[in-house]
């Protein structure tokens, strides 16, 4: 009863900015959100895909994590045991969910692989691929051996000190460039900067010009690869307003790259299409046109 009571509250709210945006016309993409489905989703695929749809969300991708770098690396992501996505499940009821919203609004069943270097993995999201079939797959970067950045470790020397930032950030970086050379496929690079999310450090931001080649090396990779660079709104410390930051988003615009999505990564209903409208100006006024939104291979432009 009180997550229904939630539910109604949060979609009268939603039902007024729904207003809001019919309005201003502007048709509102979210590709990278979960559900109870995944290990820290906190509302059910119903009350996310009804929400959104109150909106006036037209293309919804919902994109459950698939951590085998967790599995394979006996990562340590929560206090509790780690509990993995069950895909048989998931994708079954999420392609009822996609029949039952044919017409009325585009849900895009995905998925994200979090990147590791070890081979194994890359095996496993492979077959994983092969025999799910996303409708898109978001390649992330979460995890180094040792932990999730959200958990502090990859911060941390042995003795518990921390690390200077130059060497995490460095590290972060070439981790995600190789992240853009698997062999397994993808469509969307997810939320880059990640590691600033929680970085120990007084000044967190990842700026352009401080890691310029190795930045350029993704971004060159991304648009060589005919892929699409994500803008994720959820930036929990509030470093920026996105990731990646505005200056990264400049350099690969004047790179020549026009491919980019919109990510809330909301994992309950009241962050769908978070910061939406203010990224959209961002994005305009660097000289972005339109949103890409992949689907089975296709890549779908949504006028900002």
């Amino acid at each position: 009863m009180r997550k229904r009571f939630f539910c109604r509250r949060a979609l009268a709210k939603i039902r007024g900015v729904c207003y809001n945006y019919c309005i201003m016309k502007r048709i509102l993409t979210d590709v990278h959100t979960y559900t109870t489905f995944s290990p820290d989703g906190r509302d059910s695929i119903e009350d996310m895909l009804s929400c959104a749809h109150a909106m006036g969300v037209k293309y919804y991708g919902i994109s459950e994590h698939f951590d085998f770098d967790v599995l394979v690396n006996n990562i340590q992501v929560f206090d509790h045991p780690y509990r993995h996505t069950d895909s048989a499940a998931y994708f079954s009821k999420a392609r009822q969910m996609q029949t039952q919203y044919a017409g009325k609004m585009c849900v895009l069943v995905g998925g994200e692989y979090g990147y590791t270097d070890t081979a194994e993995a890359h095996g496993m999201y492979q077959k994983h691929y092969d025999t799910y079939r996303p409708d898109f797959v978001v390649n992330s970067l979460h995890n180094l051996i040792n932990g999730d950045y959200c958990r502090g470790k990859p911060f941390k020397k042995p003795d518990g000190s921390y690390r200077d930032k130059e060497e995490v950030y460095g590290e972060y970086f070439d981790l995600v460039l190789r992240s853009t050379q698997v062999e397994y496929p993808w469509d969307i690079l997810g939320h880059v900067s990640y590691c600033t999310r929680y970085a120990p450090y007084e000044d967190r931001r990842a700026r352009w010009v401080d890691y310029a080649d190795a930045i350029d090396a993704i971004l060159k990779e991304v648009i060589a690869r005919d892929k699409i660079l994500e803008v994720n709104s959820s930036n929990k410390q509030g470093v920026s307003l996105m990731l990646p930051d505005t200056d990264i988003l400049e350099r690969y615009f004047e790179l020549g790259g026009r491919k980019i999505s919109f990510a809330s990564d909301a994992h309950f209903i009241s962050r769908i299409c978070e910061h939406r409208d203010e990224i959209a100006d961002i994005l305009k006024a660097i000289g972005f046109e339109y949103i890409t939104v992949p689907r089975c291979g296709e890549h779908i432009k949504v006028e900002i």
